[in-house]
């Protein structure tokens, strides 16, 4: 268990492994160091690698693909898979997805909204669209995981990184609207430079240069679509972003990245990833 202080370290490659783990520390439930230093100031910073919370998770995700797939049927493995995503994040995206609608959905002032959302208990709305997005989750990652395991294991790490970097980039230019001292989440990063922001997103694209350019185009195009409507919704709805908002839009955004992948399946641009996929296990081999 890790031990949060307030006085920052002076080194700084020490101060960036701090707000890395920071950032970790928030997301999963992984072992951090003994000591972190931690304060608000240094939680808005670390959302710099929101984005690179992303690369671990899927790595250790894409690992347990493998290794289950070499006992297990493909749709078992998948779904062994996903329950390590659960236990890896305690649901932590899950549950943010399924408060916001409850809380949006069952709610029509902004006060009654955001009461419902730091509510624990999970509603009809909550419930309905967490069932039918694990469900279409898996779904999706069956047929990639059906086109070969290059398909699967580059499109898991594409999606925990490049979701997570447009969900933290919705702290920009947006209003946090909840109390941190009512509600049940863990205190939040509340605002983003330039900077971080830059970083966040450098981060978050990365992983698509193992893509062909079409596919690259149209995940970008979709993506930037999704976050102008979904940060217009969220300021029409409760004036601003919560938690619980930053968990949903890292939830849907996975989706449509694994959607936007399964529409390229039967098209001749996933031949560069496959051969690309074939040439990194040979190496790796």
């Amino acid at each position: 268990m890790s031990t949060p202080v307030t006085e920052p370290p002076k080194n700084k490659i020490i101060e960036q492994l701090n707000l890395f783990y920071l950032a970790l520390s928030f997301f999963t439930r992984l072992p951090m160091p003994k000591t972190i230093y931690y304060s608000e100031a240094l939680l808005n910073k670390a959302n710099r690698y929101f984005s690179l919370v992303g690369v671990v998770t899927g790595g250790i995700l894409a690992l347990a693909y493998v290794l289950f797939n070499c006992f297990f049927p493909i749709n078992i493995a998948i779904l062994l898979t996903m329950a390590i995503s659960l236990l890896l994040t305690g649901a932590f995206h899950e549950d943010g997805l399924a408060d916001m609608a409850d809380g949006i959905g069952g709610a029509f002032t902004i006060e009654k909204r955001l009461t419902i959302m730091k509510d624990s208990r999970i509603g009809t709305y909550g419930a309905v669209t967490l069932v039918m997005t694990l469900l279409l989750k898996f779904t999706l990652l069956v047929k990639l995981a059906e086109q070969g395991s290059n398909h699967l294991l580059f499109a898991i790490i594409l999606a925990e990184v490049l979701s997570r970097a447009l969900a933290g980039s919705l702290i920009s230019y947006m209003p946090y609207v909840s109390d941190i001292e009512q509600s049940k989440s863990k205190p939040l990063a509340q605002s983003q430079s330039l900077s971080e922001l830059t970083l966040l997103l450098f981060i978050g694209i990365t992983p698509l240069i193992f893509y062909p350019s079409e596919v690259i185009f149209t995940l970008l195009i979709i993506l930037v679509l999704f976050r102008y409507l979904f940060k217009r919704w969220l300021m029409a709805k409760i004036g601003g972003f919560t938690g619980d908002c930053l968990g949903a839009g890292q939830q849907l955004s996975e989706l449509l990245i694994y959607l936007t992948l399964v529409s390229y399946i039967n098209k001749d641009v996933f031949i560069e990833l496959a051969r690309t996929g074939h040439h990194i296990m040979g190496i790796v081999g």
